[in-house]
């Protein structure tokens, strides 16, 4: 059984208003792709890492892997401008096989604990698909399409914020991908999405998520990444 963590560092956005996109923003002595990758080097479930990254900045990941010299990683990876398509990169370069299993991870969640990884590695055992999400803890409303109405308000106990990361058996991610890219109309903004779109059989396992896992999204959040990593290494 083969374990590979995907590393998704392929966004190339700039909402923090630095020079380089959010994933190699310095927090902690590192950078926030690092903090990502080092959850996945130690964790003795994972057997081999790849990074995606946007073509644009494949020489500064290769200088960030040549400086930490990760054991397991074997692949770095240039995805594109769409989130799914650093996905299909990780797809097509992994050999197929009834005994690969890919770990969907973005880079920008730094947090990421090791018994989260080691909960959806577990859950492999018995899914083909492995979801990492947490209840909603505020009313989420519906608008109604193309007006400024509530349409409906949905029971928030049925409710999840979703996570990463987000795992599959490889010939179920594959496959949810050749059937989609054949649709037209094909959207994606996660994994398993594509999955419950185009393998629906599959019923996709819930594995509890942590409040800590966050992504990082806006500048106030390397702050707090910065002060859960203090208290960590403290502890």
């Amino acid at each position: 059984m083969t374990n590979i963590a995907v590393i998704l560092a392929g966004g190339s956005g700039r909402r923090f208003g630095g020079d380089l996109p959010k994933q190699f923003l310095n927090v902690a002595g590192k950078t926030i792709l690092e903090h990502s990758v080092d959850a996945f080097e130690r964790n003795a479930g994972i057997n081999e890492i790849c990074i995606v990254v946007h073509p644009d900045y494949m020489s500064l990941l290769e200088s960030i892997a040549r400086h930490n010299r990760w054991s397991k990683l074997t692949k770095l990876l240039k995805g594109g401008d769409e989130r799914y398509l650093s996905s299909m990169a990780a797809i097509d370069a992994c050999r197929p096989g009834t005994d690969v299993r890919l770990v969907f991870h973005d880079a920008v969640r730094p947090l990421v604990s090791q018994r989260i990884i080691n909960d959806v590695i577990a859950a492999l055992d018995g899914h083909h698909a492995v979801a990492v999400a947490i209840p909603a803890t505020d009313t989420i409303l519906e608008r109604e399409t193309g007006s400024s109405y509530i349409g409906r308000i949905p029971d928030r106990r049925t409710l999840m914020y979703v996570q990463t990361p987000q795992a599959f058996r490889y010939e179920t991610i594959a496959e949810a991908y050749r059937i989609g890219l054949q649709d037209k109309h094909f959207q994606s903004t996660d994994d398993c999405g594509v999955v419950i779109k185009y393998q629906p059989q599959e019923k996709i396992y819930i594995v509890e998520g942590d409040d800590e896992n966050i992504k990082l999204t806006y500048p106030k959040d390397s702050w707090l990444v910065e002060r859960i990593l203090a208290r960590r290494n403290k502890g």
